[in-house]
């Protein structure tokens, strides 16, 4: 057995060590540059020259490049992280994403914002699997909710930030702040260090971060396929309902146009709450999938409600904004029981993977809302694809296991 990092004397000692700290602010730039997109989309396709006719089709055809980057990113940055350790992936993945986002701020043409695009999603993939994997390794396994909780919670503060910024500054100073903070974080993870548990897998020789592992074993490869089906309708959610709700406004009929932005900013702010509750609620029943069942179901209430409602009133639009922002709010639990079901060795590839394998997702999601959308229509497109999210997400959460009380100490085998 890999000897746990000893308890410190007091829970606040606990949560607030540097490894949770600057896991938590990694994410908070991650989100900020990911919804940024969602904020200035709109702006940034006229500025470079996009005609009004192509604003929803060129939006996601980058969006789509993005996301492209964050799996393949994904893979290397998991893979990195399991075998060099988690706080290269904490540097690498910085770095990549400052510098992609700045460069994102001068782009004249759609080939080169699509190509920034990619690079920022392949630096964007480390952020959010290595910081839970240190995370979860770092603090007891009482209190390892909290802890991702707070990572979860500033990452969507970043996401309402991007809504407050690009409402200050025009959209290329927006990059320009994301890039810079990015920057800011590189310097102060120099004070990281690195997951004990870690270290002493990495003394003993064992095989890390073959990706292989997860597909040469039935167990493993069904744990893995669900953790990535139970986040699904969390990134319908943002990739499509949220992203576009310019269109689906005008699909309602709603008596004034939806700002793409604000739609963003206040989903987001649900989702604030939705975490917090969503964290404190497992540690206080003690379970995972209870809790991460109910806010799939509550999730599924208010998609309902978004395209089956007879809306007309602009407010009530963006009130049932926050609702799918606070049934979303349970993406840290989604990540967390990523971490929890699979040993050191193979930890940060799953926790790294499995959320960028999900944002991934929207490529196919979109694909198909879009294809469904010439067929039946913009709202009854994605309620199909909103229950096939929700129906698979039921599915893999039945057979999962339950991860709260599991210690981390513990590698996966040939």
């Amino acid at each position: 057995m890999i000897e746990q990092p000893k308890p410190q004397q007091s829970l606040s000692k606990q949560l607030l060590q540097i490894p949770v700290l600057v896991a938590a602010l990694g994410y908070l730039v991650d989100m900020y540059d990911l919804f940024l997109f969602s904020v200035v989309r709109v702006p940034s396709l006229k500025a470079i020259g996009v005609p009004d006719d192509r604003l929803l089709p060129d939006g996601i055809m980058l969006l789509n490049w993005q996301m492209a980057g964050m799996l393949l990113g994904g893979i290397f940055w998991g893979i990195l992280g399991d075998k060099r350790g988690r706080l290269s992936v904490l540097f690498g993945s910085i770095l990549i994403y400052s510098l992609a986002n700045i460069a994102n701020g001068f782009v004249d043409s759609l080939p080169m914002y699509a190509a920034l695009r990619f690079v920022a999603g392949v630096g964007l993939a480390g952020e959010l699997g290595a910081g839970v994997t240190l995370v979860t390794e770092v603090l007891p396994k009482q209190i390892r909710g909290y802890g991702t909780t707070i990572v979860a919670t500033m990452g969507v503060l970043g996401a309402i930030m991007a809504y407050f910024v690009a409402d200050l500054f025009a959209w290329r100073i927006s990059y320009f702040v994301g890039g810079g903070l990015g920057l800011m974080l590189l310097v102060l993870r120099m004070n990281v260090f690195e997951s004990k548990i870690f270290e002493v897998v990495k003394e003993r020789q064992v095989k890390r971060g073959d990706l292989m592992m997860l597909f040469n074993n039935r167990e493993r490869f069904l744990k893995y396929i669900q953790c990535i089906l139970v986040g699904l309708p969390i990134w319908f959610v943002v990739g499509i309902l949220v992203t576009f709700s310019p269109e689906f406004g005008q699909a309602m009929g709603l008596t004034e146009p939806v700002v793409a932005g604000k739609a963003v900013m206040l989903t987001f702010t649900g989702q604030v709450f939705g975490d917090i509750a969503s964290g404190l609620l497992s540690q206080y029943f003690k379970s995972r999938k209870k809790v991460i069942g109910s806010f799939i179901a509550l999730s599924l209430i208010f998609v309902l409600i978004y395209l089956l409602a007879p809306m007309k009133d602009l407010s009530v639009f963006y009130l049932v904004c926050v609702f799918l922002g606070v049934a979303n709010g349970y993406w840290a639990l989604f990540v967390t029981i990523a971490a929890e079901l699979f040993g050191t060795n193979l930890r940060a590839t799953v926790a790294t993977t499995v959320p960028n394998f999900v944002r991934g997702a929207v490529i196919p999601l979109t694909s198909l809302f879009v294809y469904g959308k010439g067929q039946v229509g913009t709202l009854n497109s994605a309620l199909g694809v909103g229950l096939l999210t929700a129906t698979l997400a039921f599915i893999a959460l039945y057979f999962m296991e339950e991860t709260f009380k599991k210690d981390m100490n513990y590698v996966e085998t040939d």
